[in-house]
């Protein structure tokens, strides 16, 4: 697991370009731009996967989560999740918050297996009509980051 800055933006361009369709993807210049804010980190598995999240406060937010079609499968998008909520949890944070489509069986699963739990829903949140549910779990324990 690599601790990603700008330099690494292209790299998870690439990767979230390869995940999502073509409205949803963020290009280079958006990853940079995130990870230059205050509170925001980056993770990049070099498998083929990424993640973005902020802390802010006492809470952790996952901005984005993508895993190449390649590499599914694999446990990169739980090792991902595990890594973030260690590192928010070192920065101070006791809860992580993310969104998900209803639509997305799948990463619904992932979410729904690794302790989070609905506790929302944002009608009409995505470009393609679909509903965002609103996912929290709570980092019970504080850990130096595993980099």
């Amino acid at each position: 697991m690599i601790h990603a800055t700008a330099a690494h933006a292209i790299v998870m361009a690439d990767i979230h370009r390869a995940s999502f369709p073509p409205p949803e993807a963020w290009g280079a210049d958006a990853f940079a731009l995130q990870i230059a804010l205050p509170g925001v980190f980056g993770l990049l598995d070099e498998a083929g996967g990424i993640l973005l999240a902020r802390v802010a406060a006492d809470e952790a937010e996952v901005l984005t989560i993508a895993v190449h079609q390649s590499a599914r499968h694999r446990g990169i998008g739980r090792r991902l999740l595990g890594a973030a909520r260690d590192r928010a949890g070192a920065d101070g944070a006791a809860t992580m918050f993310l969104e998900v489509s209803t639509a997305n069986t799948a990463a619904r699963a992932l979410y729904d297996s690794a302790g989070f739990v609905a506790v929302g829903l944002r009608r009409r949140y995505y470009a393609d009509g679909s509903d965002a549910l609103v996912m929290r779990c709570p980092i019970t324990s504080v850990a130096a980051p595993s980099l």
